[in-house]
């Protein structure tokens, strides 16, 4: 009787494994091969418990199971079984606890690793990605000159394109952003940067205003989402001792960037021969060259993406145990490896993972069109990406995000204001001092003379020209006011800002010019012809002041090198507050001196004092953008703070432009007022640089 009541136990204790074969315990640990698989206990029969050395029985430890072990065991199944009948507030609450285990023994997995070949790998591979972003903030800015008059552009034309980048940029971002925490921060990084990169190369060919127009705001879209990825993605593989300072190295990029689209513009825009013809509708220019060379640190940064592994950080949010396992232990032999140490070992046994709460549902094949079933993924993924924004509102984060959405919005709108209002103001001291320089011709008489050299910065006024002859010359900035053209002879003459205004025109012959009618302001036009007009638009002169704009944008770029450096070293000693705080009051400080640069030599000087100030708080925002969320939140939170800075960079544009050759108190007042009041703020936010990443 005592051995089928034995024999019972052991039948049931044999049912509840058995049943359960495939289940794996819910609790979040990763136990490998630590435990015994059920079927072999199923299997183990309480008389055959010897051990093979000693001949020691032993069924009652393995075959005989204690009743509180079963309890036990039933107990820790239960919560799993009943999920789905659970309040959704408690399992989140699981899962906030789990995350808050798995960040403690993430930072300690992440200091065994060390910090070594891997990282840095990491880093250049990224930092080509970051430079790709600050590249393209200048692309429009250098091809403008060129590009108005390759496609014709007016001023409202210039002036979408100019900001139909950050438009793209805003909307990448957001978009990009959110999708990295459900996606995945290398898949979405690399179809980031393949978007920019197709889009780029593609707008380099294009000959249509509209097309180049769409090309540019794609290409921005693409490479709006590379930058939120890239501060999620590589703070996830750094320690807390390292993250301030290596983020704030890998912002250099974003300078590097600027100095490489400067220097490529000087050397290439200039060279208009660079390039080749297809007939006369079809011109690549030189320009088109430089945008081709400028989408090259995105080709590479895409490409080496391709060799480095998924975030294990965020795959442990996911629940993927094994992957992340996999990755750490690459790093960690990798980095052990390259400091000489490969007989070092990977003690990690295993690691927390977080419940996991969302559903995803696995639509059959044979349910609906392959339409209709992308239709329910996108849509869902999309659902999933909004509630994450939404969760940047609650309560908990609520404050931080707002308060950091205001010193991310003051940040940008003073500083790609000024950016955009250095070179603007130095092209108007320029005009202004080229119109100091116009010489004036009045009621000159020229009768039988062939004009076949250039005319420049000139008015003539109350002229008289008779059977005259303007053949294969140029007109810049050239006024005729008040005069008589009678019998005259134009023939293949270009002009730039060249007009006539209340003249009369007496049987004179126009052949092969690009004098169009608006050209003409109230003139009278008696017996005159107008035959083989010049199609489309040319490039008429070098502009001189274009490589002064190109060389101020590269020492604006280089001028953040010092403050790069300096809160690199600092970011991890001062904290990440009081180098947001002191870096954008000081930056205000700089915006005052503005009122004495009257040359252009002084607005210089200023603009590269204002980048080396500011560059500082940018990366300190940036790290503690990084480390205020969690990992499932932490790249859609830094996506939508990204995005309100590019919406503040079109504000920018758009207001400090339209008061130059006005007035520079509004410009400098706005900019000085917001930067205080951003610092200020800033310094009630929550210090970081001691905190795990959550």
């Amino acid at each position: 009787q005592g051995g089928r009541e034995t024999n019972q136990v052991s039948d049931d204790y044999r049912y509840q494994d058995g049943n359960y074969e495939g289940y794996a315990p819910n609790d979040g640990y990763y136990r490998g091969g630590d435990e015994p698989a059920h079927e072999e206990d199923a299997q183990s029969d309480v008389t055959e418990g010897h051990d093979e050395d000693d001949e020691v029985y032993e069924g009652e430890y393995q075959g005989i199971p204690h009743p509180d072990d079963i309890k036990e065991k039933q107990k820790k199944r239960a919560p799993a079984v009943a999920d789905e009948y659970r309040d959704r507030a408690d399992l989140m609450a699981e899962r906030m606890e789990d995350e808050e285990q798995l960040a403690h023994q993430y930072e300690n997995i992440i200091e065994e690793c060390g910090h070594g070949r891997f990282q840095w790998t990491l880093f250049f591979v990224l930092g080509l990605a970051l430079m790709a972003d600050g590249v393209e903030v200048f692309v429009v800015g250098f091809v403008l000159p060129s590009a108005e008059k390759d496609m014709c552009l007016t001023s409202s034309n210039k002036g979408m394109l100019g900001l139909i980048v950050y438009l793209g940029m805003m909307v990448g971002a957001v978009l990009l952003g959110g999708l990295a925490d459900k996606l995945g921060r290398r898949k979405c990084l690399i179809i980031s940067l393949a978007i920019n990169a197709a889009f780029a190369f593609l707008s380099s060919f294009v000959q249509g205003y509209g097309f180049f127009l769409f090309c540019r705001l794609i290409s921005g879209l693409g490479i709006g989402g590379s930058l939120p990825i890239v501060f999620a993605y590589f703070s996830e593989f750094l320690s807390r001792e390292k993250r301030g300072e290596h983020l704030s190295w890998l912002c250099m990029f974003w300078m590097i960037g600027g100095i490489f689209a400067s220097a490529m513009a000087w050397s290439i825009i200039p060279h208009y021969g660079w390039g080749f013809s297809m007939g006369t509708n079809y011109q690549f220019h030189s320009w088109r060259v430089f945008v081709l060379v400028c989408s090259l640190p995105c080709i590479a940064s895409l490409v080496a993406l391709k060799f480095m592994p998924e975030s294990p950080r965020f795959l442990l949010e996911t629940g993927k145990h094994d992957e992340a396992w996999m990755i750490l232990k690459q790093v960690h032999d990798t980095n052990m490896r390259a400091k000489g140490e490969p007989e070092r070992v990977f003690t990690v046994s295993y690691i927390k993972t977080p419940k996991q709460v969302d559903e995803f549902i696995e639509i059959q094949s044979s349910t609906g069109t392959w339409y209709q079933r992308w239709l329910v993924r996108i849509t869902t993924i999309l659902k999933q990406v909004w509630d994450n924004v939404l969760y940047c509102l609650t309560a908990q984060y609520r404050m931080n995000t707002l308060m950091l959405a205001v010193v991310w919005f003051t940040m940008a709108l003073s500083y790609y204001g000024l950016i955009v209002w250095f070179p603007d103001m130095i092209r108007y001291l320029q005009e202004e001092a080229y119109e100091s320089r116009v010489k004036i011709f009045d009621e000159e008489e020229v009768s039988h003379f062939t004009f076949n050299f250039t005319l420049e910065n000139q008015i003539h006024r109350n002229g008289e020209y008779r059977n005259d002859k303007f053949i294969g010359m140029k007109f810049k900035e050239v006024r005729f006011e008040d005069s008589l053209f009678e019998d005259c002879y134009f023939e293949d003459v270009t002009s730039s800002e060249t007009f006539f205004e209340n003249c009369t025109i007496i049987s004179t012959v126009f052949y092969n010019t690009d004098l169009y009618e608006h050209k003409f302001i109230n003139c009278r036009l008696i017996n005159s012809t107008f035959m083989k007009e010049k199609e489309g638009c040319h490039l008429d002169f070098e502009e001189d002041n274009d490589f002064l704009i190109y060389l101020v944008s590269f020492l604006g770029s280089l001028s953040v090198l010092p403050g790069n450096i300096i809160s690199a070293l600092l970011m991890d000693k001062i904290g990440r507050i009081k180098m947001i705080g002191g870096s954008m009051l000081i930056s205000a400080v700089c915006c005052f001196f503005l009122f004495f640069g009257n040359s252009e030599s002084a607005m210089i000087g200023w603009q590269c004092l204002f980048c080396g100030a500011s560059i500082a708080a940018w990366n300190a925002l940036d790290v503690i953008t990084v480390e205020l969320y969690p990992t499932d939140k932490r790249a859609t939170a830094f996506g939508i703070l990204n995005g309100l800075c590019k919406f503040a960079a079109i504000l920018g544009n758009s207001i400090f432009a339209s008061f130059v050759g006005i007035t520079k108190v509004v410009p400098i007042l706005l900019a000085s007022s917001a930067l205080v009041g951003g610092g200020l703020l800033a310094l009630r936010l929550p210090e970081t640089r001691d905190q795990v990443l959550m």
